[in-house]
This record gives C-alpha cells, sequence and structure tokens, in this order.
C-alpha cells in the first residue's frame, strides 16, 4: 500500500481527506486543490481512510465509495455512528438514484458523480466547508455544538437539551439549509427505544419543545409540509426575504 500523500501543512488552509484509490486521479486533485487553498492528505484505502479521519480533524472529507477492502458506504457508517460531524462529499462513477440515495442515507453531506469539473468540486467543498466551523464545531446562527463534548451553547451559554433533542439538534445541524425527512428523524432520534413504531407525532413533540429553546440563537427549524425540517440561520433567511424571519 502506498504511503498517503500530504500537501504542505499551513494552519490556515482548509484540511481535505481526499479517499481515492485511482493513484493518477488522486495525485491530480491533490494537486490542483493544494493550489486552491486545501491542505490535502491523500489515502487510496477505506481502512486507512478511517484511521486518519479518527486521528486527524478534516475541515471535509471527499470519498470515493467504491475502495478496495472496506467501502466507502462502510466507512461513512463506521465514521458517523462514532460521531464524527466531517462535512462529507462522496465521489462516484456510480450513476444510479438509488446509489446516490444510498451514500447520502449512509452519511454523505453531498454527492458528486464521476467524471466532474474541477471548479465544481471545489465550490461544493467550499459550501460544505462553510456549514461547520473550522474548529469543527457545527454552527448555525449563534447555535454551535462543541464536538469534544457534544453540548450544545448559545454563544458562551450552554443549552440544556434532553437526550433526544440534542440528537434531533445535531442531525439538523449537520445539514443547516438541507431538508431532513421526518422519517429519517424518526428512526435516528427514536433509535434507542427499540420499538419498530413510536408516535406519528412523536418527531413534531421534540421539535416543539426545541424550539422553544433555541429562541434567541437566531437558529430557526422550518417545516416543509410532507416532506421534513430544515435548520437555518434566521438572519440569513430575513436577508434573502428582505424581511423579518417568520
Amino acid at each position: 500500500m502506498a504511503a498517503p500523500v500530504r500537501t504542505r501543512h499551513d494552519p490556515l488552509l482548509m484540511k481535505l481527506l481526499l479517499v481515492e484509490d485511482d493513484f493518477d486521479l488522486a495525485g491530480a486533485l491533490s494537486r490542483s486543490l493544494a493550489a486552491r487553498g486545501f491542505e490535502v492528505l491523500c489515502c487510496a484505502d477505506g481502512k486507512e481512510a478511517l484511521a486518519a479521519a479518527r486521528r486527524t480533524v478534516f475541515d471535509v472529507i471527499t470519498l470515493d465509495l467504491s475502495l478496495p477492502g472496506l467501502d466507502g458506504l462502510e466507512v461513512l457508517r463506521r465514521l458517523r455512528d462514532g460521531g464524527s460531524t466531517t462535512p462529507v462529499l462522496a465521489l462516484t462513477a456510480r450513476a444510479a438514484v438509488t446509489d446516490r440515495i444510498a451514500g447520502l442515507e449512509a452519511g454523505a453531506d453531498d454527492y458528486l458523480a464521476k467524471p466532474f469539473d474541477l471548479d465544481e468540486l471545489v465550490a461544493r467543498l467550499r459550501a460544505l466547508t462553510r456549514r461547520v466551523g473550522r474548529d469543527g464545531q457545527l454552527r448555525c446562527g449563534a447555535l454551535y455544538r462543541e464536538p469534544g463534548t457534544g453540548v450544545f451553547y448559545n454563544d458562551a451559554l450552554p443549552l440544556d437539551l434532553s437526550q433526544r433533542e440534542a440528537e434531533l439538534l445535531r442531525l439538523l445541524m449537520s445539514r443547516v439549509d438541507r431538508v431532513v425527512s421526518k422519517e429519517e428523524l424518526r428512526t435516528q432520534v427514536f433509535a434507542d427505544t427499540g420499538e419498530q413504531q413510536v408516535q406519528a407525532d412523536a418527531v413534531e413533540v421534540v421539535v416543539h419543545r426545541l424550539r422553544k429553546k433555541l429562541v434567541g440563537t437566531n437558529a430557526e427549524i422550518v417545516t416543509l409540509r410532507g416532506v421534513g425540517y430544515l435548520l437555518c440561520d434566521g438572519d440569513s433567511m430575513a436577508a434573502q426575504k428582505g424581511g423579518a424571519p417568520r
């Protein structure tokens, strides 16, 4: 197995874990991304990538889903099961919609099919890193989550959240400005019950309680009827609409 390729270390660069088993493509991407403001660590194997992601805090991960040994989907699942909130962009030659859905459900934050344009890749990576603080904290408005402890704060004030409220908020914060389905929230937030079914309005109850605790954070949970929920910065949304957030 070839040694990981790392670009020059610079604490001001965005740290990227590039997981790609095509050595020519990995080398070309590493050089191009380094020239565009990324510090790149390149791994060609799923197990190697998983170990790297666990020992180093990255700003973003690009992950090929077709890897030797431990495939990309399993790497994703293990990262998320271990509590990692690092944004992941899945790169794959698989074009089927079912494959894309599998990647997103396993924990990918975005998806880009090969072949792709470098400018689009860079734009998507920068969009993902804007959703998460450079120190690894999930952020939205004045709301943030400390990765080491899992505690949520409104500026410096910790929020008193139940286990279900915290899990639901973590899921929404990991995908700021993106819709999370009600079904996904139900299965994740109530996974510890061991029950096949929970009351249909259980997620709505948790969301209702959580909204009260987010007052003053500028983070707003928006309901999209029949689709799901999304978390957004209320001030940003107001600016886009040209008025106060609803």
